[in-house]
């Protein structure tokens, strides 16, 4: 059994070499934030942030690790920077993440998602020494049926806008190169292993992304005005950031002591009982906030979005030994606490995030 605890988490990555894709995003800063805790030499590849309220800034991100500001579509710049670093570990986070831009920028995301994520790939063949890659996907790789059922790891995969099916067609390139170039018959030979995460969707203090539910009700309580919904019965795996942050770590540990055996696909959710429909988080960050209202805005032509989604986590709790700390209402009370925090003082925000982070890999 691997222990996913603090201190044998520190123990894994203190003074290893850790590639970080989208480390400037909003999941990406909380991974570095949580590796540079853990003692780890991190270098970073991702878009320069949008604001200087973006999570990167407030923890002053580019004092924690060496942050290379480029394109992950750029080929010959990711290889010169992977292979100059000489990483242990590649966590590869960077994507156009958001579905509804995705119907504005259909071949960008494609590109990013997809080329990208090869780019990676390619960059990584040419390392000669051992290294352990964990790809993060989405739960949305999966073909979705809208039924109560949930997704499970070799389920059919698909995607009906061009954010999820982007997704989906990075999973047959990982496949593909897992087969043709990371083959566990030849392992002594390329010393590569190749994971996949999906996780579901996260909550968590420092997104501010365009058309995110989390975001929208924070800028909009902060305003003292309501927020605007669009799908209140909208069901997803809602949890906090930091679970699958420490998920992907504790499949990292996995992949570097038994590579031949947790080189696969992984969901990180929540368990059932948190997958909540859009106006129940809603309540719960009222609830949290204080006060707050709501309205439910369907306008017309408005681009297709999912209606149920669920994800089986038994697999990750049964093989990683990792699950949910933090159920639905724990985790919107934790990321509101975030945004009352950064409301009353950002310059302390910082240390804060710190103290969430120690706090939760404590329990």
């Amino acid at each position: 059994m691997v222990d996913s605890s603090f201190q044998q988490l520190k123990n894994i990555y203190r003074g290893k070499k850790v590639f970080l894709t989208g480390h400037t995003g909003f999941k990406g800063a909380w991974m570095l934030k949580t590796l540079s805790l853990l003692g780890a030499e991190v270098k970073g590849y991702a878009l320069e942030p949008q604001t200087v309220n973006d999570l990167f800034c407030l923890i002053e991100g580019e004092k924690i690790c060496d942050s290379v500001i480029a394109d992950i579509r750029d080929k010959k710049r990711l290889e010169k920077e992977i292979i100059e670093f000489q990483p242990d570990f590649v966590f590869h986070l960077a994507a156009q993440p958001l579905v509804r831009l995705s119907y504005d920028i259909p071949a960008e995301t494609f590109e990013v998602n997809v080329v990208g994520t090869a780019n990676v790939l390619d960059a990584v063949r040419l390392l000669e020494k051992k290294c352990d890659v964990v790809l993060i996907t989405t739960d949305k790789v999966y073909h979705n049926n809208e039924w109560l059922y949930p997704y499970r790891e070799n389920d059919r995969l698909g995607g009906y806008d061009p954010y999820s099916a982007s997704k989906a067609c990075t999973e047959l390139v990982i496949d593909s190169y897992r087969n043709s170039f990371f083959n566990n018959k030849t392992y002594s030979l390329h010393q590569k292993a190749i994971a996949v995460a999906r996780a579901g969707n996260v909550i968590g203090g420092g997104d501010w992304s365009k058309d995110r539910l989390i975001p929208d009700i924070a800028k909009a309580f902060a305003l003292s005005k309501p927020v605007i919904i669009r799908n209140p019965q909208s069901v997803r795996p809602w949890q906090h950031v930091l679970e699958p942050v420490i998920g992907y770590l504790t499949l990292g540990v996995h992949l570097s002591q038994f590579p031949l055996l947790y080189n696969q696909a992984y969901n990180f959710g929540p368990h059932l009982s948190d997958a909540l429909p859009v106006n129940e988080m809603l309540q719960l960050a009222i609830d949290s906030w204080g006060k707050g209202e709501y309205i439910v805005e369907q306008l017309p032509g408005q681009p297709h979005e999912a209606g149920l989604l669920k994800l089986d986590i038994s697999k990750a709790i049964n093989e990683l030994q990792w699950k949910p700390k933090r159920n639905a209402s724990q985790a919107v009370s934790m990321t509101m606490n975030w945004y009352a925090e950064f409301a009353a003082d950002k310059n302390k925000i910082d240390d804060f995030t710190t103290d969430q982070i120690k706090d939760f890999l404590n329990e």
